[in-house]
Order: C-alpha cells, then structure tokens, then sequence
C-alpha cells in the first residue's frame, strides 16, 4: 500500500478559499470506521500514487456498479490499543476483543480480494494483510469472547477457579437463604446483598445483637445493619481466596496474549493501515455516486479538461447545477469576465477542487471525457482580505498575496485568481493586472483570473497565451445564466444588475448618462458577441439532439428491417420444406419406374415424364433458384458490364438467379447451357457478367463442404441400367449424376451388366468424357461387383 501522501503541499489559504473542508468532511461521512475519519484525506505526492489511487477507486465504482461491496462491517480503532501494547503496557479483555475483531475484519478482506484478483488488481496490490495474522485472531478467540471477556478456555487453571468460585457463590446463597427462612422477623428485607466484596443480609437495627455475626455497615436512615452471619463467613473468607486467584490468572493470561500482540505489531499496524485505507477509497467510490462523477483520467502532464463540469459541493447539494467545459494548461491562461453573480467565482473554484479532488483519487463530477492532470500546487487568491492586525488594507493585502503566488508559481502549479488587482485606481489597476497575468503566463502556471478591466479583456483577445470566456447573461430577464461561453469575452453589466437588485432606475439612468461612449460601444459590442454566441451554442445543441434523434431511428428502422428478412426467411424455409418433400416423391416415383421399366404397362415416355417432372422441381430448389437466393444472407457482388467472351469452365455471375454459375457449353444462337449447383439450363449470354472473384476459367467443382468420405454401395448410390438401350441408359445416368451430385455423397456406382459389354463401354465412355461433375471412374474392384459395374467420383 503507497504511502505517498502528504497535506503540507497545499496551503491551509488555498484550502479555505475552495471551501475544502466541506468537500471532506462529506468523503468522511461515508467512512465506515473512526480511524479513518480521524485520519481524513491526504493529497497523492506525486503522480503514480495519484494513479494508483484513480485506479483503486475506480475498481470499487465497478464493483459497487455489479452490487457487490468491501466486506467493511463493525470496524474498530485499534490505534490506541496498539501504541499501549508497543509500549509495553498489557490491555485488558475488552482491548483484546477490539484486535480480534481488527483481525476478523483483515482476514475477511483479504479473503474477498482474493477470491476477485481479476477484477480488483490495484486493490489487491495495496492491500498488506499478512495472512500469517490469522493464527494471532485463533489465539485471540480462543481466550477472549465476543463480549470482551476472558473465556474459560483460556487456561486449565482459570477455568477450575471460576468453578470454585461458582460453587462458593451458590453455597453461599443457600446458607444466607436458610438464615432468612429462620430469622425472618429479625431482617427488614428478604434479601442478600455484597457490601466491600461480603455477602451480607439487612438485619433491623434493634435486633443485629440477636444474629450473630459480623457487621460491615449500615443504611444510610441507620434502620438497618448489614450483618454477615457467622455461619458463612468461612466460605466468604475461600470466596475472597478464590477471587484473587482468578484476577491473577486473568492478569498472567492477558501478559501472555500481549506478548503475542507485540510480536506482530508491525504487521498489525500494516493490517489497520490498510483496513483504513480500503475504507476511504470506499467512501471516495461512494461519494463519486452520490454526485454522478465519474473517475476521469490522468492526463500527462499539469493540464485540465473538464467536460460538463458541475461543482462539487453544488452537485453534492442536489443543485440544479449547469455544466460547463473549461480547460487550462501550463504557460496559459483563462480570462473570465461577465456579470456579478454569474457564476465566475464558481469555475474557479470548480477548476481548484477538481485539481486537489484528483490527488486524492475522488471521482469528480465531469463527464466521461474530461482528463485531469497532476499539479504540484494550486495558488488561490480569491475574496476580499483585509488586516487591521497587520495595518494592511484590502488592495495591500492582495498585492501582498499576488507576490508570494509570484515568487511561488511555476510550470507545474495551478494559479486562480479571482478579480485581480482591484480596489485601487482602475486605469493603473488593469495594467498591474495585465502585468500579473503576462508574469504568471511566463512562468509557465496554468492559470484563471476573472476580471471587469476591459484592459485584460483587450490583452486577453491580443495575447496568443491567453483565451476569453465568459459567464451569459439572459438581456430579456436580466439574469445570470451561468454558462460559460468560450472565446467571447463577456459584458461586465453593472447596470443591468445594478437595477436588478433594487437600484432607483433615475439614479441607473445617470450612471449610464456618465459612461463614456467608448464604454458604451464595448459594452454592447461584447453584448452582441455573447448573445450570437449563446445563440450558436443552443443551435449546436439542437443539433446534436437532431443527429441523436436521426440515429435512433435508423436503429430502429434497421432493427425492423432485420425482423422483416427474418419472417421473410422463416416463410421461404417452410415452402423450401414442401418443395424438398415434392423432390423426394419425385425422386422415389423415378425410381419405381426404373424398376418397372420391363413391365409392359410401363413405357419409355412414362419415364420421360417422371424424370422431366423431377428436373422442374429440382430446378425450383437448387442453388441459384430465386428460393435459394431469398435465403442468402447476401447476394454475391459482381461486376456490372456484360463478359467479353464466355469459355466452357468460365465461373460468371448470373443476375435473374443472383448467383454465379459454371459454363458447360459455349453459346448457341445467344444462349449459353451453365451449371448452377444440380441444375442445368439456357440463359442469354448478354446477362452473365464476371463473378466477383474468379473472372478466368476454372474448373468443374464441388464445393469441399459437401464432400464426403467414400462409401459402399447402397441402393441410394447405385443407378441399375441393365436391359436398357443405351440412349436410355444415359438419360437415366445424367439424372442420376446431377441427383447424386445434389447430395453428399462422392461415389457413384452404375450396375450394366456383363452382357456383350457394349452398354458397359457406352457408359464409361460416357462417364470420362461427357459427363459433367464427374473427374473420375473406374472399373469395380471384385468386392463391389468387378467388372459388371463401374465406379464413378464425383468433384
């Protein structure tokens, strides 16, 4: 855990003018434990503690975000405890029972850190918990209970004494109860009661010499005597005995649970430190929800970028705050100007407080995109300081403060002045102004200072350092709006506000009568330039709600979109479903009619008809056909003008299909026989156009997600051709060829026949030269039918 911290590099002057106080007093609310509150907040001394600070603290903002949270209940200080036992003092039970729980609530972290080192990295290298501190919390809670007493386990002794001393108590009380059944009527009470450690029983005054016994006291009336009775004065006596052997037997036991203590303090006070130190990221995490912040980044180098910033202890407030975005780096300077009351005081004091709530690793409430970096020193010269003690006026005193800023200042501090140099002679009041802020911009400071000297609001427009900004100011309600409007320096309107807080209007009316016209004309210049300036802001905010607007609904419109494809898609499924059913009873009829072939009700053109009605349906569902393309999820780019030349083997790109084809043969009167999946058919040859990415001829194949591994022969794969003409042979077999080639399968198989091997030549002849998809055959080896069959493979 860093260690980097420090308060001393920030002035208790600074911290007063940014109201710091409050701001910490509210991260401190939100600590779960004393100790960390007493310990407050402490400023990063140098960058990668702020860095890692950042870190930590946004590691708790994602961990709160998924409902989660550090283990941080029932915290003790402990501090007290340990400084007593390091110097060499012995806490009683009650202290030891605050260590345990300490040690409870270490374990605990250190456990849930680690069951989430993924998510909280910075966290768990901050995190000193020694888990050897759990065999000292066993030791603990062996010998000391919950309610801060000393268990009976503690020692074999102690716990025989407590019983000792159990048993002498409640003899005791039977004895004293057998006294108040016998002598009732000499006792003014049925009772008994201790007095200095005896027990004792109220006796009247007038009857004590009747009871025997020892008397250790009266009441305060006298009435009374308190009277032990001789007969348990011998157990009183052992009681007492006992006593005192218990208290000596606690008192060697806590010796020896200290001397445990103090051999791990070291590394206890890492535990707290840490325990502590959890718990104020925590509260920083915390906090920074409480006022919709957001961790912003670190940027390189002393600079700030704050987007849609808010005040902190306004936004802590609940305030309707307006944001703003205001930005600052070294060797250059921010001049505000605008109406009293406008809010300019409130950009200062919003750029400080972010800057020092930065080093503390707190969230600020800016937008995601601001970045804030590392300052080694915020200079703050705000409000009205005026010193009867020291004989210095107001103008004294604030030129004495702008000396030290001066002589203090560098290129890594953060300078907010507010109104400077006023209270003396306006015209020499502005040059000294102008002076201060060319002498900081010198030194390299990053600095804001809010201003009515038109001089500095000259110098500012003049000066490539510098930029104007200024606080609007609605004319038509005479109010303050509290935007900060950049690059336009801002009309002062003391008399605008001036009447607006109850001025006499004819003593306004004179005010305005003495203004010199050059005034005049500035004033309304700069009037005008804020108002245009205003005026483009909230058309640039239109503007941006327009273009979100527009951006809805297209999303919106392409969310529809998507559901429409997708019903579309749903319905094609169902008709391509039917139409495969069509396909296979096709399939199935042409295959009965082959068999049947040789029956006489059964001719040639019946077959025809059956493998002509199988082609149509087939055509309907192959890649290509218009159902086909209405499932792809895109149709295939291709080239817009028409081929040159068509080549058999040519992959083009048929529009009316949306889908590439292969050339099978060459153009015939203006048509062209290509190849779309297991379909086959003429298009105009003007139609085709290049396919998207293979413009040359290829050749003829199967895509490789439909190949198979070969299999053997089944009734599927087999086309029985025997006892046919040959031409109806290879009619049979090019249907065949295209079905087959429309399923998975790669190996055919065509049964001819021994015969006078004509047949057998014609279609093997057939299958090596004419037959499209199919790159090889073979004759059938003596297990898959020899020489009566022939085997094909298809691309």
């Amino acid at each position: 855990m860093t260690n980097a911290h420090s308060r001393e590099t920030i002035s208790k002057r600074t911290l007063d003018h940014l109201e710091w106080g409050r701001l910490e007093s509210a991260v401190l609310l939100r600590c779960r434990g004393a100790s960390a509150r007493r310990q407050g907040l402490c400023f990063a001394a140098d960058e990668d503690t702020t860095r890692a600070l950042l870190t930590q603290t946004a590691e708790l903002v994602a961990l709160h975000a998924a409902g989660e949270a550090l283990p941080l209940d029932d915290l003790r200080d402990v501090h007290d405890q340990l400084e007593r036992v390091e110097r060499g003092g012995v806490l009683d039970a009650p202290g030891l029972a605050e260590l345990r729980v300490t040690l409870r609530n270490a374990s605990a972290l250190r456990r849930f850190l680690g069951a989430r080192r993924g998510n909280l990295p910075a966290l768990v290298a901050a995190a000193e918990l020694d888990p050897s501190l759990d065999e000292l919390q066993t030791q603990l809670a062996a010998a000391v209970g919950d309610d801060g007493t000393l268990r009976d386990e503690a020692s074999d002794e102690l716990r025989r004494v407590r019983v000792e001393i159990a048993a002498l108590r409640e003899r005791i009380a039977g004895r004293l109860q057998d006294v108040i059944d016998k002598h009732a009527e000499l006792l003014s009470d049925r009772y008994f009661t201790l007095r200095d450690g005896r027990y004792v029983l109220p006796v009247r005054s007038d009857a004590h010499d009747r009871l025997p016994g020892i008397v250790h006291g009266a009441s305060t009336s006298g009435a009374s005597v308190f009277v032990e009775p001789h007969g348990i004065v011998a157990h009183g006596n052992r009681l007492k005995m006992a006593e005192a052997e218990r208290e000596r037997e606690e008192a060697r036991i806590l010796v020896g649970l200290c001397a445990l203590v103090m051999e791990r303090v070291p590394e206890l006070r890492a535990a707290t430190a840490t325990i502590d130190h959890l718990d104020l990221r925590n509260a920083a995490a915390v906090f920074g929800r409480d006022i919709r912040g957001c961790v912003p980044a670190l940027a390189s180098g002393p600079r700030i970028q704050l987007r849609a910033a808010r005040h902190p202890l306004l936004a802590l407030a609940g305030v309707d705050v307006i944001e703003n975005d205001v930005g600052l780096e070294t060797g250059h300077g921010l001049v505000i100007s605008g109406p009293n009351a406008g809010g300019k005081t409130v950009v200062l004091k919003t750029l400080g407080l972010c800057a020092l709530m930065l080093r503390c690793g707190l969230p600020l409430p800016v937008g995601d995109d601001s970045s804030v970096g590392y300052f080694d020193a915020v200079y703050t010269e705000l409000g009205d300081e005026q010193s009867t003690a020291n004989n210095l006026s107001t103008f004294s005193a604030h030129v004495r403060n702008l000396a030290a800023i001066l002589r203090d200042a560098d290129a890594r501090s953060l300078v907010l002045l507010d109104e400077v140099a006023t209270g003396t002679d306006p015209v020499e009041g502005a040059a000294l102004a102008c002076a201060v802020v060319d002498a900081l911009c010198t030194r390299g400071a990053a600095l804001a200072v809010t201003t009515h000297y038109e001089a500095l609001k000259a110098f500012a427009l003049r000066d490539a350092r510098l930029r104007s900004a200024c606080v609007g100011l609605d004319a038509e309600r005479m109010e303050p709006t509290f935007q900060l409007l950049l690059d336009v320096p801002g009309a002062s309107s003391a008399l605008l506000v001036a009447r607006r807080f109850g001025l006499p209007e004819s003593v306004v009316a004179k005010a305005r009568e003495l203004v010199p016209q050059q005034t005049h004309d500035f004033e309304q210049l700069v009037t005008e330039l804020t108002h245009d300036a205003s005026e483009l802001r909230r058309e640039r905010a239109l503007l941006a709600q327009e273009r979100a607007a527009l951006a809805t609904d297209r999303a919106d419109y392409e969310a529809r979109f998507a559901q429409l494809r997708e019903q579309s898609k749903h319905r094609l499924s169902k008709e391509a479903e039917k139409l495969m059913g069509e396909l296979r009873q096709a399939r199935d009829e042409l295959e009965r009619a082959r068999k049947g072939l040789r029956q006489p009700e059964r001719t040639p053109a019946e077959l025809q008809a059956t493998q002509k009605q199988l082609t149509e349906i087939a055509t309907q569902v192959a890649a290509g056909s218009e159902l086909a393309n209405a499932l792809a999820s895109e149709p295939v780019a291709a080239a817009a003008a028409p081929l040159a030349e068509v080549t058999v083997g040519a992959r083009v790109y048929v529009p009316r299909l949306r889908s590439e084809a292969v050339v099978v043969e060459p153009e015939q009167k203006g048509k062209v026989l290509v190849a779309v999946g297991a379909m086959k058919l003429w298009v105009d040859a003007r139609e085709l156009r290049a396919a998207a990415k293979a413009a040359e001829a290829v050749p003829l194949q199967r895509s490789p997600a439909t190949l198979a591994a070969p299999e053997g022969r089944m009734s599927d794969n087999t086309l029985d051709v025997r006892g046919l003409r040959a031409d109806d042979a290879l009619s049979m077999l090019g249907s065949f060829v295209d079905r087959l080639y429309a399923t998975t399968a790669r190996v055919g198989y065509v049964l001819h026949g021994h015969g006078t091997g004509a047949l057998r030549n014609v279609v093997r002849e057939h299958l090596k030269a004419a037959a499209p998809y199919v790159h090889d055959s073979r004759a059938a080896t003596a297990d898959e039918g020899g020489d009566a069959v022939t085997v094909f493979y298809l691309t």
